[in-house]
């Protein structure tokens, strides 16, 4: 098991990518040599990923669902993210097209009042570097909440999540010209965020039409 922060290998150079994978399914950092709390379960790290996938779901944590079978998405949430998309559970599910990799590999746990806690601070700076330079094929990421934005937007990130959502269609034309790589920021999928969709009427009716054009244009007119 990994359960030093210094044992885990930080760059592509390191490892081959089912090797790199191998040894993120057994880390248990944020169990044995946490940053605070230490994770208050069995780690279970959880991602699909491979060197063809042109897409990106780039999430925040798993949640407990997913924890518990070990597929990413596998919950209401996922339902409506898969909705979004234009997708089915099989395409979505198809790892040589469709990488899943949140900021966070383990379900963090609930904070005191019953919702997710934000993803563990050992994960993404271990881990995250290594792995977005072993995705050499993916050219779009879906770029789901706070804790994603601020690893994959930067400075293009604004004050808030409604704030960078809303600024959309900037993000996709900078980062597709600059990184080669387009970012869709997106609110999180779940349910709790009903509320807020209700409230932002924009978000379907400007971003989902294009979200979906481009996840087809990714799965079907690139093969």
């Amino acid at each position: 098991m990994v359960s030093r922060r210094a044992d885990a290998p930080t760059t592509e150079n390191d490892l081959s990518l089912d090797d790199y994978l191998k040894t993120i399914r057994q880390c248990t950092i944020c169990r044995d040599d946490p940053i605070g709390r230490p994770l208050p379960h069995q780690p279970r790290p959880t991602l699909s990923v491979t060197r063809s996938a042109t897409i990106l779901v780039a999430g925040q944590a798993p949640g407990l669902r997913v924890h518990e079978t070990g597929q990413s998405f596998n919950d209401r949430s996922g339902d409506r993210l898969r909705e979004w998309m234009g997708v089915d559970r099989e395409t979505f599910y198809d790892a040589s097209r469709i990488a899943i990799a949140a900021m966070g590999f383990c379900f963090p746990g609930y904070d005191k009042n019953g919702g997710d806690l934000p993803p563990r601070r050992e994960c993404a700076p271990i881990w995250r570097d290594g792995l977005m330079a072993q995705m050499v094929s993916v050219r779009l990421v879906l770029c789901i909440g706070l804790y994603s934005q601020r690893y994959h937007l930067g400075v293009l990130r604004q004050p808030s999540m409604t704030e960078t959502v809303r600024n959309w269609r900037f993000i996709l034309d900078r980062t597709e010209a600059k990184q080669g790589r387009a970012v869709i920021p997106l609110p999180h999928p779940s349910w709790r965020n009903t509320g807020w969709l209700k409230r932002n009427p924009w978000f379907e009716e400007e971003v989902l039409p294009v979200l979906r054009a481009r996840v087809a244009d990714e799965l079907y007119n690139n093969e």
